[in-house]
């Protein structure tokens, strides 16, 4: 669909909230959104610049839109995420979760017993979780057999067989595990009374589950029976032991959802710590692969949606890193300065940090695990598909990097028999560029880069990868031309969407096959300068270091200019828009201070 084509339907589609959803030729459908204003909203996909391979995709293959209205923004939000759920539109963000999780059944049978399951039957029984942990099921379970006397055995306790007398107690009963339902020693009111203390076990409330000890070992002593009463003693310690080794922060805390995320490229990654009653009761990270440039800001509600069904929270509070339009209105979300809730961010930040780490070192380790041999044949094999003079066993590769279109950096690390030589990894930070331009920065830091090597005599690598299309490309080979290293080294670009491998003057890219080693190697290498790119990125934004553009007009401070950014995503962007647009976002006083300065600065 055009924009001129999307021109002739937009009065159709009203200012309202709602979720829109975007079909191809073919009828199929291709991405489900959600909208404050409809009209508004899906405008913009027709009247933005998109830097976005996939984006542009998209639309170009819309043919047909359909939008349906709401009630309001929360409406929108859970219908477009169970529309997403259901239909898995090509262009949707993917929630990257394949784990069967286990869960603590409660049999639908008299008597119930509990024991693990992986599958959820539609029987009618009570199924407790999930749980993102095998081990630590079993462990919940072992010690509720030490604590709570509940039946093992596969009996069919129907009252009618335990009136004919048709069993008889078994070894369990003799050692205190169970209370012997098969014989009639217990009633079925006992037996659910016992069935609530599990349940207050698994959501990390032991009180009430200690209270019942109490006042049974109480009943027991002043029935004068001191053994059994040191018994049930015995296992108020074992909760109380159980309970203090749980607590994280501290029991005043209420239930508790807490979300961190970090964003590489097209992945993010998002920690879950699931708290009750001051103890983290679950945790777990997924990955999610963004589609269409969605920042951390438009991932993270839909993370936290769909995890919050997955295990079946009930928390009506969430600690998230960063203030997020999350539209259930009965959930209050806190973003924490100080004391036990910001102990609980850090530690979903340490989380997330961790997992990501882990899975770069496995990526790394599937060379780093190789034989020597192994390694060459992996470089020989790049060698013949990229058609070089020599083994690439020196490797370079940049990375440009900026946040919502603003405080540009570079990175660039390097590889060494086919893993990092982190010693030679370095950071730039752009000297001689104004503004947002990736060429002319590319441009900048391979000039400085090889013109340090050169002057110090350093070794050239064989290969120089630009992360980037043929611009970044042609800039890169700009500053090769001019050191006069032209046949001394490759360098290649690569596509930041389709992997495709550009030759400078050829018209023509190559494609390597996607399961082969040599594109592997490649994609390590770039998934590792954007780590690096984005890990200096986030440093200096924490620290301060950056100033932005529009800070320096006067009247306008750092709220307002991340206000700005954040709808309009570049400075570039924000020079183009009315007075009327930039009034909608900051007031009229604060829009022509903007629009003075730039006409200024375009005389």
């Amino acid at each position: 669909m055009t924009p001129k084509e999307f021109q002739q339907i937009a009065h159709t589609i009203p200012h309202q909230p709602g979720i829109y959803k975007y079909f191809d030729f073919e009828n199929v459908l291709l991405y489900v959104g959600k909208a404050k204003d409809l009209r508004k909203r899906t405008s913009s996909y027709f009247t933005k610049t998109f830097t976005n391979y996939k984006t542009h995709e998209l639309v170009n293959r819309i043919r047909r839109i359909e939008f349906t209205i709401t009630n309001s923004e929360a409406d929108a939000f859970l219908l477009e995420n169970s529309l997403i759920k259901q239909f898995k539109p090509k262009f949707n963000i993917d929630l990257k979760d394949d784990k069967s999780f286990p869960y603590i059944v409660i049999k639908k049978e008299p008597f119930p017993r509990i024991f693990l399951t992986r599958t959820k039957i539609n029987d009618g029984s009570e199924y407790l979780g999930p749980f993102t942990s095998v081990a630590k099921v079993r462990e919940l379970l072992t010690f509720i057999k030490q604590n709570v006397a509940l039946r093992t055995c596969k009996l069919n306790l129907t009252q009618s067989n335990i009136q004919k007398a048709k069993f008889k107690v078994c070894l369990e009963y003799h050692l205190g595990n169970c209370k012997g339902p098969c014989e009639g020693h217990q009633s079925e009111q006992d037996y659910a009374d016992a069935l609530n203390q599990v349940r207050n076990i698994l959501k990390g409330n032991l009180q009430p589950v200690i209270l019942h000890f109490k006042a049974e070992m109480l009943q027991f002593a002043s029935n004068l029976d001191f053994e059994k009463a040191e018994w049930v003693r015995k296992k108020i310690e074992h909760l109380e032991n159980f309970q203090a080794k749980s607590v994280v922060v501290g029991r005043h805390l209420s239930n508790l959802d807490v979300f961190s995320i970090l964003k590489d490229g097209d992945t993010a990654y998002v920690n879950y710590l699931m708290v009750a009653n001051g103890s983290i009761v679950q945790t777990h990270t997924v990955r999610i692969e963004t589609k269409l440039e969605e920042n951390e800001e438009e991932v993270l509600p839909l993370a936290i949606l769909q995890l919050r069904e997955t295990f079946n929270s009930l928390a009506h509070e969430i600690i998230v890193p960063f203030e997020i339009d999350f539209a259930l209105e009965e959930i209050t979300v806190t973003v924490p300065k100080g004391g036990d809730k910001k102990k609980l961010l850090d530690l979903s930040v340490k989380n997330v940090n961790y997992f990501t780490e882990e899975l770069r070192k496995k990526k790394i380790l599937q060379l780093e695990g190789k034989t020597d041999v192994q390694k060459k044949e992996v470089l020989h094999q790049l060698q013949q598909d990229l058609q070089l003079s020599g083994i690439p066993t020196h490797i370079e590769c940049f990375d440009n990097s900026n946040f919502q279109g603003s405080y540009p950096v570079s990175a660039m690390v390097c590889f060494k028999e086919g893993i990092p030589s982190k010693k030679d990894y370095r950071h730039f930070n752009v000297k001689t560029v104004i503004g947002i331009n990736d060429f002319a920065t590319m441009k900048e830091v391979v000039l400085r880069r090889y013109s340090r090597v050169i002057k110090e005599n350093q070794p050239l690598p064989q290969l120089i990868i630009i992360d980037g299309g043929k611009g970044q490309l042609s800039a890169a080979m700009e500053s090769i031309q001019e050191l006069n290293l032209a046949g001394r080294v490759t360098v290649v670009g690569l596509a930041k969407n389709e992997e495709e491998i550009f030759f400078y003057g050829d018209k023509e890219s190559i494609k390597l096959s996607w399961d082969s080693e040599s594109l592997k190697l490649i994609r390590r290498i770039r998934d590792e300068v954007h780590r690096f790119g984005i890990t200096f990125h986030r440093l200096k934004r924490s620290n301060g270091t950056f100033k932005n553009e529009l800070e320096n007009i006067k009247g306008i401070g750092k709220s307002t200019a991340e206000q700005l950014l954040k709808e309009f995503r570049s400075v570039k962007n924000i020079q183009l828009k009315s007075e009327e647009e930039l009034t909608k976002v900051i007031g009229l006083s604060k829009a022509k201070m903007v629009m003075e300065h730039f006409t200024h600065k375009n005389v």
